[in-house]
């Protein structure tokens, strides 16, 4: 009599115990995720990429697609989604929360890739290890579309996994549309596909694998290749990248693998016992044939391109870190599956033990898991120079940005300038298709602050700095105005501005030119106005 592969009647299928681990495994490294992403979500501030999503999401969608033929197409759709989150509100929360979500996502999605390529122990470990790392934690509660992208990759490699055990052409079109968006979130995503490639080549895929991930390739790179032309015509964006040495690389390697010592050592010889171990070797399109590629080919090659077009950055590359924590868990139990039977403990004490290892990683890294909720973990702090100015200027008083990049700061913190006129500003961001707006001519701009007996200049971070130059014709004449016209008189500083009081030399402003009127887009005032120092 032949028994059915459901097992014997009345007895629960064989299949099923092993659920309740799987489901385990995947759940719980996302309500740490939710749990570490929330926690200091609200650092008091925002820097200045989470200010440019602030400023272009709380635009209407026309706006944005006319900012975006300018400039930033690379994060257009990431705006979109931001748009429709924020719902026109300026509030760093809200921007915060997909990156939270996203990463949660991401930290399930290595938990299932652990278990569908080795078994649920190994998941829930490399999903905790995700959760719990602060390079993970920092684009987590990053106003930025790093975290959703890392979710992507994930999910599109869980889904080659997939393809390549079971392959059909609709599992191949879902590939392909994945790694698509992901890709049209940041366009450095379609070198998941390389390390896809290079999966496929040490797991000698079948010809018929071949054929079905290069026509969903090929598919996924013609469908990116018209932002990849408009991201090329706005390559002055990234001008700002040096080309990278040795010491990036290192960089990038520490950020992933932790610290302090112990946590990096650890880190670096679980993966190399992983990467050695035969058992985690066999097998088709297994964890080492997935995990390696992954975290290795994007960031090498970017990398390598950069030695010619610098494009690198650590955080374009962070969808790749999550081949690292599969390969240290399968590291991990690699080499409890060698210790003999004697001494090896039970698979529940193994589980555990494993669990409380990747505890005691997140507690020797805590002081770095704290610094990323504080406001130095940025390079600004753009909350606090708000603050500042919020406390000093008053309802038309007359404010010079000086570089005009420092309209980012106030944009997305409005009630800091509440019924301040912007001396230079010719038409807003919104109305121009820029970032921040457009200045008016040198010769429109000597006009207008001839107009003025005081006027407050809010200085950028670099341009308050000693030493500062510019070859900008606008910014020229801001400052040779002030130091030909003005005198200081106070100012207060914070570490990502400079707020400074300027008073005409010689007394009151002349009577102005008819033809001065006030800039287009700012707050009315007087023609000539009568400034007060708070």
């Amino acid at each position: 009599m032949r028994i059915s592969s459901d097992g014997p009647r009345g007895r629960t299928p064989r299949a099923l115990p092993a659920a309740a681990p799987a489901v385990t495994a995947v759940l719980l490294p996302g309500l740490v995720m939710v749990g570490l992403g929330l926690w200091g979500l609200d650092r008091g501030t925002i820097w200045r990429d989470e200010a440019a999503t602030m400023l272009v999401a709380t635009r209407t969608l026309p706006q944005i697609h006319h900012l975006l033929g300018n400039i930033d197409a690379v994060h257009g759709l990431y705006y979109v989604l931001i748009h429709f989150v924020l719902g026109g509100q300026t509030d760093a929360y809200l921007i915060r929360l997909p990156s939270v979500f996203g990463a949660t996502a991401a930290a399930c999605l290595v938990a299932a890739l652990g278990i569908r390529l080795a078994r649920p122990r190994v998941g829930l470990w490399a999903g905790l290890l995700y959760a719990a790392s602060p390079f993970t934690g920092y684009y987590a509660q990053e106003g930025r579309s790093y975290a959703i992208v890392a979710a992507g990759a994930a999910a599109a490699t869980l889904i080659l996994v997939h393809c390549v055990r079971h392959p059909s052409w609709p599992a191949w079109a879902g590939y392909a549309a994945l790694v698509t968006v992901t890709a049209w979130l940041h366009e450095f995503a379609v070198l998941l596909l390389a390390a896809h490639a290079v999966t496929l080549l040490v797991s000698r895929a079948a010809p018929v694998l071949w054929r079905g991930w290069a026509s969903a390739a090929a598919a996924a790179v013609l469908l990116v290749l018209p932002l990849a032309d408009e991201a090329r015509g706005q390559s002055f964006q990234v001008a700002w990248i040096h080309r990278p040495g040795w010491e990036d690389a290192e960089a990038l390697l520490r950020l992933a693998a932790g610290h302090p010592g112990a946590v990096f050592n650890t880190t670096l010889v679980l993966a190399a016992a992983a990467v050695l171990a035969p058992s985690v070797r066999r097998g088709a399109c297994g964890l080492v044939a997935v995990a390696l590629p992954l975290a290795v080919v994007p960031p090498a090659l970017l990398l390598t391109v950069s030695q010619w077009q610098p494009l690198y950055a650590p955080r374009y590359t962070f969808f790749a870190f999550a081949g690292l924590p599969l390969l240290v868990a399968a590291g991990g139990d690699a080499v409890l599956r060698r210790l003999p039977h004697r001494v090896r403990p039970s698979r529940y004490v193994q589980v555990t033990a494993g669990a409380a290892l990747v505890a005691v990683a997140f507690w020797m890294q805590f002081p770095a898991q704290l610094r990323e909720r504080s406001p130095e973990s940025r390079r600004d702090d753009f909350g606090s120079v708000a603050r500042m100015a919020e406390r000093d200027l008053r309802p038309g008083d007359a404010l010079l940005y000086l570089p005009k990049t420092g309209r980012r700061l106030t944009e997305t913190y409005p009630r800091a300038v509440a019924g301040v006129r912007d001396v230079a500003l010719k038409s807003t961001g919104a109305r121009s298709g820029t970032l921040y707006g457009v200045d008016a001519s040198p010769a429109e701009l000597r006009a207008r602050m001839a107009c003025l007996t005081r006027v407050w200049v809010l200085f950028d971070a670099e341009a308050g700095r000693p030493g500062w130059r510019t070859d900008n014709a606008i910014e020229l004449t801001k400052l040779m105005l002030l130091e030909r016209d003005f005198t200081p008189l106070a100012e207060s500083r914070r570490r990502s501005g400079l707020l400074r009081l300027y008073e005409r030399v010689g007394g009151p402003a002349p009577t102005c030119a008819a033809s001065a009127g006030p800039p287009a887009g700012a707050t009315a005032a007087p023609t000539e106005p009568t400034l007060e120092s708070p």
